[in-house]
């Protein structure tokens, strides 16, 4: 029924879209998060929706271009030193926090190194209680902030730690003024002074948000002053089909991912859009750094089960056609893993290879009967908005002859138990925290086993942690290329995962909407968008 009423409203929409075009003096671009944002600092930044809306808020020392290279945001250059161990970062002297009244009077000051020595601090502080503490603990020495003069910052590391810069980029690392922080306290969330190319105006909970360029902002584009509109108006329509559907009427003019249900209606069998969309959107498909895959507990938990058996586990990834998979299920987006647990998109990595596992039902059938597996039966533990792949994944395993229960529970659920080692069978997915291969590689490593890091197999292999240690002390990019491809080769032999695929980001804009760059990381990065003449 429910399939029905899309298809009526969508029905509707083509009617009605040619009418719904913006006024020509409105410079606003709007997009809906639909699972709308809870905090505006970027120490709470843990979230898609979250990481969206801080990112035009606030900058850091770096920021990524479109090829997930680090490149200069408020620092203008860094070297490393001490053998890795010592980075300096030269700030810009142009650039200034958003006009606030915490300042006195009430204007902007200039951003300095004091800045972002007071900023990572409060990330790292228990009182502050930001998820984002990781990034620090553990890689900082002690006094391992320092401010040589306003332009100039020190950062000491423990030990060597390869992606270190990239991991900067990430928004737990923008800017704040101490200022803000003791104007509003933990209301800071909702009165944000950044440096970014937008700054805060309004925001009604549960209806919109409201960020305006910022006159002030320290970048350009060819000579012209970013962003180049004036700025952003954020809805938070929660239900994923009628916020496509207010993008069809002209409501909105950015439309992230496209909803299972309505799949086939946008897009045809080979992931393209539908011919009768194509004179009003523009589909922007692009590789993004998520992997998603079944987690086997190979510790304890599944010295009872079968699958404490790698030639079982290997088994269960050929019996998987993940091509058909892909075509069925998702309309040919996303790219079936043939490969290992790192994704396409990530610069540098690579998939030529031959290691991976290719779709051979007979022989995963006959492995199975060797090892008298046949009639095994496996509970897999999934969300609901998974369930169709599971259930596809469930008919390739009876087919070698092997049972398995499907359990669905809330995502809240599986994550707590995943976390706690409570499940030997789920699905999950990795989507990068940051671009270097070691924030896959590192949900491998023994000492990250959860819930005090992202290690949800509890696999644990000698010969892996050697080579993840190797590649943190690193800073040949060639060499801990090969360590990485050694140690996702090794992944995929003792296979305490089944790799399904390497998603696609899916963005539907206006064909009026022009410059909007894309990324692996699925960010956009509208200080470059612009409406057509």
């Amino acid at each position: 029924m429910n399939r029905v009423i899309v298809l009526i409203h969508i029905a509707l929409v083509l009617i009605s879209c040619s009418d719904s075009g913006r006024s020509s003096d409105q410079k606003f671009i709007r997009y809906n998060a639909s699972n709308n944002i809870t905090s505006l600092d970027p120490a709470f930044a843990s979230n898609q929706d979250n990481i969206w809306a801080v990112i035009q808020l606030f900058n850091g020392l770096v920021q990524l271009d479109s090829n997930l290279n680090p490149v200069p945001a408020i620092a203008h250059s860094w070297e490393m030193s001490d053998s890795g161990r010592l980075f300096t970062f030269h700030l810009r002297q142009n650039v200034h926090f958003h006009l606030s009244s915490c300042f006195k009077p009430d204007e902007s000051r200039i951003v300095t190194a004091h800045d972002f020595v007071y900023s990572f601090q409060r990330v790292m502080d228990p009182a502050t209680a930001s998820p984002g503490a990781w990034i620090f603990n553990d890689k900082i020495s002690e006094n391992g902030f320092v401010a040589l003069d306003d332009s100039t910052l020190q950062i000491r590391l423990v030990r060597p730690f390869a992606p270190f810069v990239s991991l900067l980029s990430m928004p737990y690392c923008m800017v704040v003024p101490h200022e803000a922080i003791d104007k509003y306290g933990r209301e800071f969330s909702r009165n944000p002074v950044g440096t970014g190319p937008y700054r805060f105006k309004y925001w009604e909970e549960d209806v919109k948000l409201i960020l305006e360029k910022n006159q002030d902002y320290f970048e350009s584009q060819n000579g012209i002053s970013l962003p180049l509109n004036d700025g952003l108006a954020i809805s938070f329509v929660v239900n994923k089909q009628m916020a496509l559907l207010n993008f069809l009427k002209g409501e909105l003019d950015f439309y992230n991912g496209i909803h299972s249900s309505i799949k086939d209606e946008l897009l045809t069998s080979d992931g393209n859009l539908q011919a009768v969309y194509k004179e009003d959107f523009t589909l922007r498909k692009g590789p993004v750094l998520n992997t998603e895959y079944l987690a086997i507990n190979v510790g304890e938990l599944a010295n009872t089960t079968a699958l404490s058996n790698k030639v079982f586990r290997r088994a269960l990834n050929m019996a998987i056609d993940r091509n058909k998979m892909i075509h069925h299920l998702r309309n040919n987006v996303g790219r079936a893993a043939n490969g290992g647990f790192i994704p396409y998109g990530l610069p540098g990595t690579g998939h030529d290879r031959s290691s991976g596992f290719s779709y051979d039902r007979t022989n995963a059938q006959e492995i199975i009967d060797s090892l008298g597996y046949s009639g095994t039966e496996l509970k897999l533990t999934t969300t609901k908005d998974y369930l169709d792949l599971c259930i596809f994944i469930q008919q390739a395993f009876k087919d070698v002859g092997v049972g398995c229960e499907i359990d669905v529970i809330p995502a809240s659920r599986l994550k707590e138990q995943k976390m706690q080692g409570d499940l030997s069978f789920f699905r999950a997915s990795w989507i990068a925290d940051y671009p270097d291969a070691e924030n896959y590689l590192s949900c491998f490593y023994s000492e990250n086993f959860s819930p005090g890091g992202p290690n949800y197999t509890r696999y644990s292999n000698i010969a892996f942690d050697s080579l993840y240690d190797r590649s943190l002390l690193s800073s040949n990019a060639e060499e801990r290329l090969e360590l990485y491809r050694k140690m996702d080769d090794l992944v995929l032999e003792e296979a305490p995962v089944i790799v399904l695929f390497y998603d696609e980001s899916m963005q539907l804009t206006s064909r009026d909407l022009l410059g909007l760059p894309s990324n692996a990381l699925n960010i956009p990065q509208f200080k470059f968008a612009h409406w057509r003449e």
